[in-house]
């Protein structure tokens, strides 16, 4: 079997969400589909740069394949950024041909499942948090994320300056008590704060937050600087995850040897893919740390981040970013919903188990664009 041609689609659905799906071709009629997360403008011009290099080779060599185009991209952001991003676009679509080429879920060629049911989490922003909790228990789920953060706090010294004042500090506290309490104790709640803290304020809501009893407080300071960021860890009793800037397993390697936090978010579409994140997960669970994969991505990809979620035994729990959006399901031709009570739940079926709905996807384009180019 070898690769034929590669080819890209780019899909904007009618909630305002973007779509970046790649497809990988044969010469035997079996093709494979994936989804690259966080690309910019230029991410179709780097997939079919990329295509070029692994046309001829056999696709179930997906680590060959992904490792000859991430060593030829050393110069060119093959380190981290876009070019792994759509790269990993092209990783994932190679797994799900693989799977069923082979007649078998991925989860098997990934060394088989630890559980049936992948838990996910429900990313709620600044959404009131009584109305949305009460929503989240009906639907089966049994975790929650509020964004804390708000660079119109009132309370600000000003917009680029991320210190905490008293009067700051004391509005994001109290708000996160009213939090925990609208909510009530048995919901897992965890608090992002994306990264636009300095060490000293991050430590601060991270201190004050330990009676709140959280799943996580998230990325409480910028990514690029692991040392403040173990500082924030080794000083409170609140858990710390972050992960969802960092790419492939070079990234997470510091963070990991310094135990710079407690629990790890890759985003499994756009730091390096499936093979990539079970590896990062692996070498995780070495320090006893949890994997609870970032998710900002289509009904596609959070079946992809599935079956990595089942083949580790150290899975915690996985981000599900889209819970207002009445078009979740559209994307996939499939007569049941991809989440049943608060999971994604595991079939038997070849590769990633999905196909894409060619038909709802071609009825967002304009008038005479061809889906796949």
């Amino acid at each position: 079997m070898k690769i034929t041609d590669i080819k890209t689609a780019e899909v904007t659905v009618p909630t305002g969400y973007t779509y970046h799906y790649v497809r990988v071709y044969t010469d035997e009629g079996v093709y494979g589909t994936g989804e690259a997360s966080h690309v910019d403008g230029g991410w179709r011009n780097s997939t079919r740069h990329m295509a070029k290099m692994i046309i001829g080779m056999d696709p179930r060599d997906v680590d060959a394949c992904f490792e000859l185009i991430r060593r030829k991209y050393i110069f060119m952001g093959g380190a981290g950024g876009t070019a792994i991003s759509a790269l990993t676009g092209i990783e994932i679509a190679l797994w799900d041909l693989a799977g069923k080429a082979q007649g078998v879920p991925v989860y098997r060629l990934l060394g088989g499942k630890f559980r049936d049911r992948v838990r996910l989490y429900v990313d709620s922003a600044h959404y009131d948090y009584n109305e949305r909790a009460a929503e989240v228990k009906e639907r089966g789920f049994t975790a929650i994320k509020f964004d804390l953060d708000d660079a119109q706090n009132p309370h600000k010294l000003d917009p680029w300056n991320w210190s905490v004042t008293p009067d700051e500090l004391k509005s994001l506290v109290d708000q996160a008590f009213a939090i925990r309490e609208g909510i009530g104790p048995s919901l897992d709640l965890a608090i992002d704060l994306h990264g636009r803290y300095d060490a000293t304020a991050g430590m601060k809501m991270a201190q004050e937050f330990e009676p709140l009893n959280l799943l996580w407080l998230e990325e409480p300071v910028p990514p690029e600087n692991i040392d403040a960021l173990a500082k924030i860890t080794h000083a409170t009793g609140t858990p710390i995850c972050v992960g969802e800037n960092l790419y492939l397993r070079h990234g997470f390697r510091d963070l990991l040897q310094q135990q710079a936090a407690d629990i790890i978010m890759p985003d499994i579409s756009k730091c390096g893919g499936l093979s990539e994140c079970r590896k990062i997960a692996n070498m995780a669970e070495i320090y006893y740390v949890p994997f609870a994969p970032h998710n900002n991505s289509s009904a596609l990809s959070t079946v992809g981040d599935a079956h990595v979620c089942a083949s580790v035994p150290n899975f915690l729990v996985l981000e599900y970013h889209r819970f207002d959006d009445p078009t979740w399901d559209d994307v996939l031709a499939t007569d049941t919903s991809v989440i049943q009570d608060g999971h994604v739940v595991l079939t038997d079926a070849p590769g990633l188990g999905v196909e894409l709905n060619e038909e709802f996807l071609a009825s967002q384009l304009k008038d005479g664009e061809a889906l796949w180019q």
